[in-house]
């Protein structure tokens, strides 16, 4: 069953950077091959207020025709000089050749010169073969961040795929044994760090980036790593079951004790069929507020679905009575097309996007398609989640599914941007 990653409502999401001051070269040495992909990646995911007035030199070159290598530590000294008195600045190396500077607190007019000896340099010993990614004609361009996130986005992610998992070990399956002394630790371990919240955007609502719930989850691979860094919790998945349960418990124990975090939002609990057809899940309805019927997802796993069918009907006459609603999680491309969602009787179906959904063959494509479609006449929305790129939110547009979730939508979001906008701008880019 997945697990994201959510929290407590207001205080910033996963992929945290702290800026602090200071001027800092992101590579020791330009013969290094050390690029910082997703250094810049994670940074501009970060949250809104450390991102906040940050500018953005982009030195364009990988689109120069001859090497430059020679003069890349002149390029370095000349920006760290720029950025002397700057309240931030950092250098970044991007692995088809570009540099990026973002900096803070420096009058435009000093980076400005700065980087006009830079295009004087290399404009003597090479020329540009095209324009640049924001449609000029110039070696560098200097960003107000705010107002160009989706251009710098697009970018970086047409240069490489940013693995979210990028140089994890391969750890031993989780032990029964050592499952015991984590759940024996559970009962002990404040959670509440580990407990995040991400919101499912509706696109098209009328009102701004309207959020059709908020998903509330702890981070398995957060807890993983403070519990048990030495085993695979989800390598095993009748001891992954059992960690799960745990965890639906110290969820429900948390929203016993009240919703005035939550406020008046709509929330989405992922948890276990045999967690909600429990006590503890009873204990949990029969203390939720009335002004909070109707406003709870209970988020199946699929297969926990397919192995447990004679549960999940059970849970259809609990939700049907006590106005619960019900999402079908975990779903990729290939199962969304298995499922008849209206006979389930599900208000939600989540599939999670992946890269490889841009070279189906057409068959599945069309069904998947169909499917889509043929779900605008039910009561059951799709969701696209763990949308960390532009690509899904793109995919998502273009195939009528109105509803997104993802790493991606967080760092819209933290902009200040409507989601909605930022497709609209990288269609543009993308012509």
């Amino acid at each position: 069953m997945n697990r994201p990653s959510a929290p407590q409502p207001h205080r910033p999401m996963r992929d945290h950077v702290r800026v602090s001051p200071g001027t800092r070269n992101a590579s020791s040495s330009p013969k290094e091959h050390n690029f910082d992909d997703l250094k810049v990646m994670t940074l501009l995911q970060s949250a809104d207020k450390e991102l906040h007035g940050l500018r953005l030199v982009h030195l364009h070159l990988s689109l120069l025709s001859g090497s430059v290598a020679l003069e890349l530590r002149t390029i370095n000294r000349l920006l760290s000089e720029a950025a002397a008195n700057a309240a931030y600045s950092q250098i970044y190396n991007i692995s088809n050749g570009d540099i990026l500077m973002f900096f803070k607190g420096l009058k435009f007019s000093a980076v400005e010169e700065a980087c006009k000896k830079i295009e004087a340099i290399l404009l003597g010993i090479t020329q540009m073969t095209g324009a640049n990614p924001y449609r000029e004609a110039a070696v560098y361009s200097i960003l107000e961040l705010s107002l160009n996130f989706v251009h710098v986005l697009r970018y970086l992610e047409g240069i490489t795929k940013v693995s979210t998992v990028a140089g994890d070990d391969i750890k031993p399956p989780i032990t029964p044994e050592e499952l015991a002394k984590i759940d024996s630790a559970l009962g002990q371990f404040d959670l509440s760090p580990y407990l995040f919240n991400q919101a499912v955007i509706d696109l098209h609502d009328d009102d701004k980036d309207h959020r059709e719930y908020y998903e509330l989850y702890f981070s398995v691979k957060g807890l993983e790593k403070k519990l048990s860094p030495d085993f695979d919790l989800s390598s095993d998945r009748w001891l992954f079951a059992h960690f799960t349960s745990s965890l639906d418990a110290s969820l429900l124990r948390t929203l016993n004790h009240g919703f005035d975090f939550i406020g008046k939002e709509r929330i989405g609990i992922n948890i276990n069929l045999s967690t909600a057809m429990s006590p503890m899940f009873q204990k949990f309805d029969d203390r939720l507020p009335a002004t909070f019927r109707g406003r709870v997802t209970l988020e199946i796993g699929v297969g926990d679905l397919v192995e447990h069918l004679p549960l999940y009907r059970d849970l259809l006459r609990l939700a049907s009575d006590r106005d619960y609603r019900i999402c079908i999680d975990g779903l990729n491309s290939e199962w969304a097309t298995q499922f008849d969602f209206e006979e389930l009787g599900c208000d939600y179906a989540k599939i999670f996007w992946s890269s490889d959904m841009l070279a189906m063959e057409p068959g599945p494509e069309r069904a998947l398609s169909d499917k889509l479609t043929a779900a605008r006449d039910t009561k059951c929305r799709f969701v696209l989640a763990r949308c960390g790129a532009m690509t899904g939110l793109l995919y998502a547009e273009k195939h009528g599914i109105d509803l997104v979730q993802g790493h991606a939508v967080d760092a819209i979001l933290r902009k200040g941007i409507k989601v909605g906008d930022a497709i609209k701008t990288a269609l543009i880019l993308d012509r």
